[in-house]
């Protein structure tokens, strides 16, 4: 009996405590000419409201759309949460989430076949709902005063790590560091914003949904146009990179020494 309690209590225990940990995600929605982003924001532990601290943006992949508020908070989520590292690194986190019926970026694909050719980049297109959202989040936030404009980073994992290769050379002038993860993106604009930040890529080499080559061209061209560019792939690793993205010990060290 003692047993089978344990077995069902785990569980439960875990997510109270996986709550508990994310808790301080505060739900907000923010609203710009009638359309409405769903997004989670943490704010610094002990925060002194007439500070200005580093802003993190996490885009999240095609798993965590929807409209619950939640579901984006999966990945990444705990490592920013975790209370050492709220102590030891104070930001104003964000994680908003894109409806089911888009996508972060303008891009084109197809399901099935080959992951190494099922993308197309729409660059030519304006920029998208959800994007626009998320980049206009920031900008209410800067002006709000309690954002340091020097220290804006953006990351995110698949469908997110497109999102986030768009946002650069959409906003070129906006970050201070990014990290998309097995995501990709049009090796024509990364000269826009090449040299103006240090970007980390992560991938895993047998990615069966975006293929490693996404990765390996954006970095190449990267480094063919001057960028400070870092790239870790992962052997064997397939399409969960993010899981040894987030674990590697310098991340958040990394991220948050980076300044404009």
């Amino acid at each position: 009996m003692r047993k089978l309690l344990s077995t069902i209590l785990l569980p439960i225990l875990s997510i109270a405590a996986q709550g508990q940990l994310l808790g301080d995600f505060q739900k907000q929605k923010f609203t710009h000419k009638g359309d409405v982003l769903l997004y989670r924001v943490q704010y610094p532990l002990n925060n002194v409201p007439s500070k200005k601290y580093p802003l993190v943006v996490v885009l999240h992949g095609s798993g965590e759309k929807g409209n619950d508020n939640e579901a984006q908070l999966k990945w990444g989520g705990d490592l920013f949460a975790n209370p050492a590292n709220r102590e030891k690194f104070p930001a104003i986190v964000v994680f908003p989430q894109c409806p089911s019926n888009e996508s972060w970026g303008r891009v084109g694909g197809r399901k099935g076949g080959d992951s190494s050719n099922r993308f197309t980049f729409l660059s030519n297109e304006p920029v998208g709902k959800p994007l626009t959202l998320v980049l206009e989040l920031i900008d209410s936030l800067v002006a709000s005063g309690v954002v340091d404009r020097k220290r804006i980073y953006i990351g995110g994992l698949s469908m997110g790590g497109f999102g986030t290769f768009e946002a650069l050379w959409r906003r070129p002038k906006l970050f201070a560091a990014a990290f998309p993860i097995c995501g990709g993106g049009d090796t024509s604009k990364v000269d826009a914003y090449a040299k103006k930040f240090p970007i980390r890529v992560f991938h895993g080499s047998n990615d069966p949904a975006v293929g490693v080559n996404y990765s390996r061209s954006m970095v190449a061209a990267l480094q063919k146009a001057g960028a400070k560019v870092q790239y870790t792939e992962y052997p064997g690793i397939g399409h969960d990179s993010w899981k040894n993205a987030f674990a590697e010990p310098d991340f958040l060290s990394w991220l948050f020494t980076q300044k404009k």
